[in-house]
Formats: structure tokens, sequence, C-alpha cells
């Protein structure tokens, strides 16, 4: 500094006010600064930018080595710096804001895709003080759409150059700007792509109808004033990225709507597994590690389930997933037919329902992802958490797979009939029972053993090693033979893998249960709510009262011993009834009790204030017609008392890897093995587990032979096995 002889001055966005005697005051566009002593008093009003180091110490009259010591701390504090000529002295003030220099000599490419327009973007980087050249390292592409096909092979090109590049989209009602792309730093446009894809789901049917490989075109809705907004503001992330500004905000997509004026920023991760920017063999490579569970000490008890991290903590980690642009759902909003003291979110189409056709979306209560809890958060999370779960389980491509027939690969791979436990009698019968149109009933073609599929391995948690079991069973989307129904059962997403496996367990294990009770009709003791001693459990009924509705609970515990409980609802003011359910399963009851509760408060929505609009008919026809008195297995046996708290002598443990093995060990003694396929997408980071245990029964209509007949009547339910005739004719509908 003290050998430079350019003029030295406070920074061009600073205006010295000086008080003799008082203070300096350096204001600016984001407050005022304030200096004092004598020293700054004497060197502020000559730090005008007209003269050098040199200059100002003989004009200072300052003691040796006062002068260099003020300049030293306005310079670490950055309000003073060399000037450099600028025609432009606002321009200047600017960069100086910024604390970088300006970007008079810096050039960019622009590249225009589309219907964009390549003249308007390069006279608003003229106009930001860039010149325009097709051979600058640093490119700005302009577009009218982020997935266009064209950016697959620029995005390619830079990858493979190592070049920096700045997209946007200047058009439409609300401009986008960013991200910049750093190959070898950060996401590439593929990384990007992938979840801007998965909020276009709608667009899918009109693409394949109509044979489109690229988006789908809307008309253009904008203004000459937005168009030169989006453009105008593009330019200037150039200019600034050239200047030398980085922030955090340079790796987001900027997003304005136009008509409310209303901002935001998106984050876009880097996706480890993809296949031009990462490594595509990492979910392959998960898949074909061994599942070991570990030590996980339990953070959080109580409430909706037993966890290593609390609710508030798995929302401040992941809340990032839920964005309209970049998120793996676009929002997580509250239902707003539920009940003040209910806490129920909902976040979009249920990915569980594989076929993007408007049946599908109409197949029942849960065609739309939610979620529950006691608490707000703990709704938010488990909303969150379900709509990770299936975009986890949604087929990618990059899943390990190998192909072959059934009959070559046995005893490796477990029989898709051993898991669906369909009955040859539906086989026979599936025109029958598709007739009324309910994915989740659907009754698919008999399995071909001969026929060569893929199939994806599998961990066995009881006979640690592989098993192999159809993709087509665990991952939603994609093509797959006819004979293979892929669902939601055993799903689950955790704080860690090990509570993943734990939930998808305890789901299993729920709708086991479930469907011995429903299918066979048996009569179920009541759950003594007051037993429990939780005041907020204790209130529902009366709070249910208010809505003109009766609450109770049945107690469906089987013979695995693991509390499951049904909390079961209808209208005292009708007809109509009304009947609502709700399930729930933990190895401490009182948390089964609370899940059963708040599914019951998730799905009463659909019924309050009458019907939520867009219900298939097969649930209108179950809430306008039936009656407790139709269906007296609903209601609790009256020849036995209820079923306290104590009751179950629920003994609590301090890890979930200890309550995970305990559940294992409980399974392998009744002859069923536990299968475990780690879907965690690494993108994501929130971990996902699909558990299996063949032989355990779905609560849809699945009538094979086995525990559904079998169990009733070892636990003295039943006299003898119901016949397949005489089952439940009214499939579970959830």
């Amino acid at each position: 500094m003290r050998q430079d002889t350019r003029p030295i001055g406070f920074r061009r966005h600073l205006r010295a006010a000086i008080v003799p005697g008082e203070a300096v005051y350096l204001l600016s566009p984001q407050g005022t600064t304030v200096l004092s002593g004598a020293s700054i008093q004497k060197v502020a009003p000559l730090l005008d930018g007209a003269r050098t180091v040199d200059e100002l110490r003989a004009a200072a009259e300052l003691p040796p080595g006062h002068l260099e010591t003020v300049l030293d701390r306005l310079t670490e504090a950055g309000l003073v710096g060399f000037h450099e000529e600028a025609p432009d002295a606002a321009a200047g003030a600017y960069w100086d804001l910024a604390g970088v220099s300006s970007p008079t000599d810096a050039a960019v490419s622009v590249v225009a895709l589309g219907g964009a327009d390549p003249a308007a973007a390069e006279r608003a980087c003229r106009a930001a003080g860039l010149s325009c050249r097709p051979d600058a390292p640093f490119a700005l592409v302009v577009c009218d759409d982020y997935l266009d096909p064209a950016l697959a092979d620029f995005n390619a090109a830079r990858l493979a150059d190592r070049r920096p590049w700045l997209l946007a989209k200047p058009y439409g009602p609300q401009p986008w700007v960013g991200p910049v792309f750093r190959p070898g730093e950060g996401p590439c446009w593929s990384c990007l792509a992938v979840r801007l894809r998965s909020h276009r789901r709608g667009e899918r049917c009109v693409r394949r109808a109509l044979g489109l490989s690229g988006p789908v075109r809307a008309p253009e809705a904008s203004l000459a004033v937005t168009r030169e907004l989006g453009v105008q503001t593009a330019a200037l992330e150039a200019a600034k990225w050239l200047a030398g500004w980085r922030d955090e905000g340079q790796s987001t997509v900027w997003t304005l709507d136009t008509l409310t004026l209303e901002a935001g920023r998106h984050r876009v991760d880097r996706r480890p597994q993809c296949p031009d920017c990462g490594d595509p063999r990492l979910v392959r490579d998960r898949a074909l590690r061994p599942v070991r569970p570990v030590s996980r000490p339990k953070g959080a008890t109580g409430g909706n389930g037993h966890r290593a991290l609390s609710a508030e903590q798995m929302w401040e980690r992941f809340r990032h997933l839920a964005d309209p642009v970049t998120g793996v759902v676009e929002q997580i909003s509250r239902d707003p037919r539920s009940p003040s003291f209910l806490h129920c979110y909902r976040t979009g189409p249920n990915l569980a329902l594989a076929s993007s056709d408007l049946p599908s979306l109409r197949a029942g209560l849960r065609m739309q992802s939610g979620g529950k809890g006691r608490t707000d958060v703990e709704a938010r999370v488990s909303a969150l958490c379900e709509a990770v779960e299936r975009y986890s389980a949604t087929r990618f491509h990059d899943e390990a797979t190998v192909r072959g027939r059934y009959r070559d690969l046995a005893p490796d791979a477990v029989h898709p009939g051993e898991c669906m436990l369909f009955d040859e009698r539906q086989y026979r019968e599936r025109e029958r029972w598709n007739a009324p149109g309910i994915p989740f009933q659907h009754v698919p073609e008999p399995f071909d053993e001969d026929a060569e599929i893929e199939w994806t391995p599998v961990w066995s948690l009881t006979g640690r090693r592989h098993r192999l079991l159809p993709t087509g069973l665990l991952y939603f989307g994609g093509e797959r033979p006819p004979s293979l129904v892929p669902d939601s059962n055993g799903n689950a997403a955790g704080s860690t893998l090990e509570d993943a496996v734990l939930q998808g367990l305890l789901e299993l294990i729920e709708r086991d249960a479930v469907a011995l009770w429903w299918y066979n009709r048996t009569r179920h003791r009541a759950v003594d709510l007051e037993s429990f001693g939780d005041p907020w459990i204790a209130a529902l009924p009366d709070r249910f009262a208010e809505l003109n509705r009766a609450l109770w609970v049945l107690d469906l515990t089987a013979d695995l011993g693991v509390p499951v409980m049904a909390a079961i609802s209808r209208r005292v003011d009708g007809p109509p009834e009304d009947i609502m359910l709700g399930f729930g399963a933990h190895l401490d009851p009182a948390v089964a009790l609370s899940r059963a509760v708040t599914e019951l408060g998730q799905l009463l929505p659909a019924v309050i204030d009458g019907y939520a609009p867009g219900l298939p008919d097969h649930l209108l026809r179950w809430w306008r017609e039936e009656t407790i008195a139709a269906q007296p297995y609903l209601a609790p046996d009256p020849t036995r008392p209820p079923v306290t708290a104590a009751d179950h002598g629920y003994v609590p443990r301090t890890d979930l890897r200890d309550d995970l093995e305990h559940l294992c060990a409980l399974l392998d003694r009744r002859g069923l093995e536990v299968l475990v396929l780690d879907q965690t997408r690494p993108d994501l980071g929130l971990p996902v587990a699909k558990v299996i245990v063949p032989g355990l029964r779905h609560f849809w209509a699945r009538f094979a032979p086995g525990r559904l007949f079998d169990v009733p009547v070892r636990l003295g339910r039943l006299p003898s096995p119901t016949p397949y005739e005489e089952l439940n004719p009214i499939p579970l509908f959830l």
C-alpha cells in the first residue's frame, strides 16, 4: 500500500460526514458507521479518492506511522480502497459496496435455447458492463424451459471442459435465474433436472399420449417489463459472478412471482449418484451391502414413536426437501378440513399410486401423501417422511438388478406369491375383483416362473444373507410384468436406518393384525383410554363429541404380542354414520394408541363438514350405508373387560437396535424371515427402508392360505378357519 501510486479514499458507496471534535460518520445504502479519534478526524477529510498514500502522508501532518495504522485499520474494515477511473460513479459505488472489482474487462458467452431471445440477453449483459464473445469461458444460458432437451448436451460439454455457466429463464409470470453451475464443485444440470421432472407429473400423461420427448410447451404469459426484468436480473448475476462476488445464493434457483412480487430461493443439491457428475453405482452398491444394525440410543420417546432424533431435529435437518421448485415435495400444508385439536398435514400425490391415470389418483383415502402427530411439528415431519419414503421407492433405473427366471434363481429368489398372497381363486376371478377399478385391490395376472424378469437383492436380517425379490415389487414406476403389484407396505423413513427398518417392520405387523381382524370379523376388547394416564388421550372422546362423533379403540394385538390398536369413530347424529378407522402398532402400547388415534385424525377430514371433493364411490358408499349394527366386529366385545395399559407388560428399551432385534427374534421363532432393502437416496440423506416379511398379511384383500386362516384359530378367536367364501367381502379401503 505504501508504494502504490493509485489514489486512495473511502469506498465509493460511503459518504463521510465529519462532526469536528465528535466523530466521523460514514453513510451508505446499508447504514451508518461511526469512527472516532483524533487521527481519523484529521485523515477523513483527505480520503476523497484524489490523493495517493504519499500525498496523504504529506497532507495529514500525523506522527510517523500513525497514517499507516489508520489506513490499515480502515482497509481491514473494508472502508477504504484504491480508486480506479470509472465513467459511471454509481456503478463504481455498487461494486465497492459488493467488495469486488468492477467486471469492466470481463466477457460472457450468451447462449439462447428454445424460444429465448439472444439479442435481449446480450443487450442486458453489455448494460451490466460485460462484453459478449462466443468464446468467453463463462456462459449465460437463457431458455424458456429449464428442461429443454438441448440443456443435456450443453451440460455434458461443460462437464467436459469444466467451464462454469449460469442458467436463466426470463420468461413467463415467474422468471427463474440460477444456479451458477461449477463443474466438479457442485451439482450439474442433470441433478437439478431430476427434481424438476418430479414436479411435472401432470405432464407425463400428455407427453405419453402425444409422443413428445421434451416438455409440454405452455402459452407464454408475460409482459415486456417482466421479460426485461428477468433478462436484466440474469445479466446482473453474470456480472456479479465475473466480478468475483460469491455467496450461497448463487447455488440456488432464484424465482420471482411477478403477480405477487414474492421472491424465493430454492436450494439445488448435488446428487452423488448422478450419472453425469457423480457415481451412478452408489444406489446399486448400497443394495449389495449387508444391512447390519448398529447401536442407536433413543433420543426421543413417547408421542408417536421412539426415535434417534427428535421431530424438531428432523425438521431442521430435512425441511429443505419440501420446496415447490427443487424439493422432493412441493409443500407441506396443514389440511384445511382438519379439526383444530388434530394435527394433519398433506404433501401432494401419493407415489405409491404408481399409475398416472385419473382413476389411480382417485383410488382411496391415501391418494394424498400426508402425516399426523400429537404435535404440529410431529405431523409435519411425518408428512415429509412419508413423501420421502415413497419418492425414494420410485424407480430411477440406477437400482441393483439382475435378470433371470425364478426357476433358475431359486432358492435365493423369493417367490412373489409369498409376498403378494393372492389366492388361486382370486387369480381365476380377477376380472370380477378388478371391475371396481380400485388399484390397491387390483389382482394381477398369475406369476410366470419361467419368465425372465428383473430381481433386486435384499438382505435377510434373520438369515444373514442376501435374497432376491422381483424389482417390480420393490419400486414404483418403470416397466414391470403384469403379474407384479408394488405397494408401500413396509416402506418407512426414519432418523437412522435402524429407525426406518423398525418403523417398516411395525407397519407390517400392524397390517397383519388388522387383516386377521377385518377379514375374519372377529370381536375384540376395547382399550381403556383412561388407564394410560395421558391427558391428551383421555380428552379425545370429548373432543370427538364436539364433532358429533363417538370414539373408541380396539386392541387387535395378535400372536406376535406387539400391541396393535384400531381407533374407530362414527357419527352419532346420523344417519349416515360415516365410520372412520385408524391403526397403530408399537412395542410401547402408549405409542401404538397414539398412532391409531392420530391416523384416524389424519383421515377424518374426508368426512368433516360434508365429504371432501373427488372421493371415489366405494368410499362414499361405505360412509353413507354401513353401520356399526351391520358390522358388529367394529364395536368392542361386550363380554370382556377393556384392555388397560398394564395388560401389555411393556418393558422399555433404550436402544432402537435392541427393539429391532427383539422383533426379528419374534418373527424368526414363527418361521418368518425379515428382508430389508436400504432405499436411502444419497442426494436426500434421509434414511429409507423397504421391509418385507413373506407370510405376514396385507390389510388389503389378499386371501392366500396362511396366517389369515390359521392364527385366529390358534389364538382361540375362532373355533375353525373362516371359509374363503365367508371372509369379509368389504376390502379394507385405506
